[in-house]
């Protein structure tokens, strides 16, 4: 497949469609959200989204885990312990599985999102067992797994 037909979207050109928040979450306001799916891995595990909203304050709750970047705009995220944070474009945060935080939307935010199911406890013990089995009869992956465009030389 050449790199033309993998690398074919521009976060400025993609079309979102309504993704509504579940109105029992919405605390002010009238936020409209949007999104896209941008790309899933083949395991079913993780997934990336380009995500928009227009002003509102509202609940979260994180049933994956998700690492956004903020490409426009900004939000002010507040934890459950009341700890406030404001985030604007550049800005990056991991929020777990199971997390929850009050989002306020200003005026607009447009974030890419990295989502992830984390595994089972048994599935991750059992991952590791095959990696280390691996390292062990000389098949496993080098020290630096990251992909060559990440490594330093």
């Amino acid at each position: 497949m050449s790199v033309e037909a993998v690398i074919k979207l521009g976060v400025g050109k993609i079309v979102l469609n309504p993704a509504p928040i579940n109105p029992g979450w919405i605390l002010e306001g009238h936020p409209m959200a949007r999104n896209q799916l941008i790309s899933s891995s083949a395991d079913g595990t993780a997934n990336t989204f380009i995500w928009d909203c227009t002003a509102g304050r509202f609940n979260w709750l994180y049933g994956v885990d998700e690492t956004i970047y903020v490409i426009e705009g900004g939000v002010v995220v507040k934890d459950p312990a009341g700890a406030v944070r404001r985030l604007s474009a550049g800005d990056t945060i991991f929020f777990p599985a199971g997390s929850r935080a009050e989002w306020h939307v200003e005026n607009y935010i447009r974030k890419i999102a990295f989502c992830r199911s984390p595994l089972s406890r048994p599935l991750m013990l059992a991952k590791r067992a095959v990696r280390f089995l691996k390292r062990l009869l000389g098949r496993g992956t080098a020290a630096n797994s990251a992909p060559a465009m990440f490594q330093s030389t």
